[in-house]
């Protein structure tokens, strides 16, 4: 049974979490992204996509290393944020895109993020809402 709670994230950190969930994507220095996740998602946090699961720090730097080697490296894609960041008691959304260097958008997705009290992301859904262009 779900509990309800008071807890409202406040405004600030609401904008600061969305920028920081976006950057860590495109962060190029290996420590400095892990500690970006350790600073984003609770120790057992999870990140759920379509077709995967990813459980804890380690899980979860292996998926974002992956996708910035993926789709970063070379500057391939920017990842950003379209500006939309919205929240509701412990949940936050928003939607991150990947663009080319024309502005042009290649793959979207909305994230869902369900936070501790602590402003920690407990899950973090993607949801695709743009498939990646061929």
């Amino acid at each position: 049974m779900t509990q309800a709670t008071d807890y409202e994230p406040r405004p600030a950190t609401i904008e600061d979490i969305a920028r920081r969930y976006v950057a860590v994507w495109s962060e190029p220095d290996a420590a400095k992204r892990r500690a970006a996740i350790a600073a984003l998602w609770a120790e057992d946090g999870v990140e759920l996509v379509e077709s995967a699961r990813f459980s804890g720090h380690a899980e979860l730097a292996d998926r974002i290393t992956e996708a910035y080697d993926e789709f970063v490296v070379g500057r391939r894609y920017a990842v950003v944020s379209a500006g939309d960041v919205f929240a509701h008691h412990d949940a936050v959304t928003f939607t991150v895109r990947l663009v080319t260097e024309d502005g042009d958008v290649a793959w979207a997705a909305r994230v869902f993020l369900v936070l501790g009290e602590d402003d920690l992301i407990r899950y973090d859904y993607q949801f695709t809402v743009q498939p990646l262009k061929a």
